[in-house]
């Protein structure tokens, strides 16, 4: 039996590998072990490693890693942290594969383990242009990888233009979108009951990361956001940020907030967060939800700043800085009639949410013999 081993540490891996574990849980051949770490930890986070033990998956390693401080010097300490765990866990519990989702520093130290050790890496979401360091660390983790998961063709392209040979590359589209395209999310009246929303109301979802490169600017960041929000006077769902570094300025501003027209909360269930998305007038901030998610809603998205720089948009995007002015701005552009219905022609450029089961059957059938593990150039 194969054993693929899974590495996340944040909200947006999970809703990569979930609907991935979900189809190798129906597969007689495969099998998994699943490796938490980072934010899914924190209680100050919501510790979103429950919501993975809720939904019947089985943790095998929790590796605590986060030093406080949430600054640049921390966030690279805990990193230290991690790439000393890894290759014992590594070690242990000994995977056929291991599989790394995306662009963070935990993802890039699981690939610099699983090299070394000769684990073979497959990587989701390969090819993808993202701001600051973190398009930098996919890259990175690109050229440690042995198996390349892209979420379209041109990403695909982009990844044999690194130098890596065809026949690791694979366009499997991006496996977040399969959950939102089967209905696997909280219905409309379920959740306006649990967050208490008029039948009727136009409401706002939120979700605003610190700019790692930034990180002094967080609170000043937040701040713009979280003023032209309350000019709208619309209920508005907030969720806390990831743990980088500039993320206790957020959380200090996000807990600050009283009597407003914002909820915040450390962290929701998948399918809470995905019906939020389903059923809200449009989603603000600078998480990838409003790029790569957002569009199979349908849902307009004011994205603010550059840390989503250089990634395709779908036509539902409008782009902001961080003013509370042009905030404010873009918000009404996006509620308007106009706008609303433009977005009856969005497309989704990152797949069409039937990913998990090709990538479930790549990882189930590819050879692993020293042709994989060995790399070469192709040029």
């Amino acid at each position: 039996m194969r054993k693929i081993a899974f590495l996340t540490g944040s909200r947006g891996e999970w809703g990569y590998i979930r609907p991935i574990l979900r189809a190798i849980e129906k597969d007689d051949e495969l099998t998994y072990e699943l490796i938490a770490t980072q934010m899914l930890l924190l209680p100050e986070f919501g510790l979103a490693v429950k919501e993975i033990e809720r939904d019947g998956f089985r943790v095998s390693e929790k590796v605590y890693m986060t030093l406080d401080g949430f600054n640049a010097v921390t966030m690279t300490k805990s990193l230290g942290v991690l790439m000393l765990e890894l290759p014992t866990i590594l070690d242990r519990i000994k995977p056929d594969i291991l599989l790394l989702s995306g662009d963070r520093g935990e993802q890039l130290m699981g690939a610099i383990a699983g090299g070394h050790l000769g684990i073979p890496v497959a990587h989701i979401q390969a090819g993808e242009l993202s701001g600051n360091i973190d398009g930098i660390v996919r890259h990175s983790i690109t050229k440690l990888a042995h198996i390349h998961f892209a979420a379209n063709e041109e990403f695909a392209d982009r990844v044999r233009k690194m130098g890596e040979q065809p026949f690791r590359v694979y366009n499997t589209g991006a496996p977040q979108l399969d959950e939102m395209v089967k209905g696997n999310f909280t219905a409309d009246d379920e959740l306006r009951s649990k967050f208490r929303l008029a039948a009727d109301d136009k409401f706002i979802l939120a979700v605003q990361h610190p700019v790692t490169e930034q990180e002094d600017k967080a609170g000043e960041h937040i701040l713009e956001t979280l003023n032209a929000i309350k000019r709208t006077k619309l209920p508005t769902v907030m969720i806390y940020p990831n743990a980088d570094a500039g993320s206790e300025l957020v959380r200090k501003e996000l807990q600050n907030l009283k009597g407003s027209n914002i909820q915040v909360y450390r962290n929701l269930p998948r399918v809470d967060y995905l019906g939020l998305m389903r059923s809200a007038s449009l989603i603000v901030g600078n998480s990838s939800s409003g790029i790569l998610e957002a569009p199979t809603f349908k849902l307009p998205c004011v994205n603010i700043g550059r840390r989503q720089i250089g990634r395709p948009q779908a036509i539902n995007v409008i782009n902001s800085e961080h003013s509370e002015e042009a905030i404010f701005e873009a918000i009404q552009i996006a509620l308007s009639g106009l706008f609303q219905r433009k977005m009856e022609n969005c497309v989704n450029p990152y797949g069409d949410g039937q990913s998990a089961q090709r990538i479930k059957n790549i990882l189930k059938d590819i050879k692993i013999d020293s042709g994989l593990i060995n790399k070469k150039m192709s040029y």
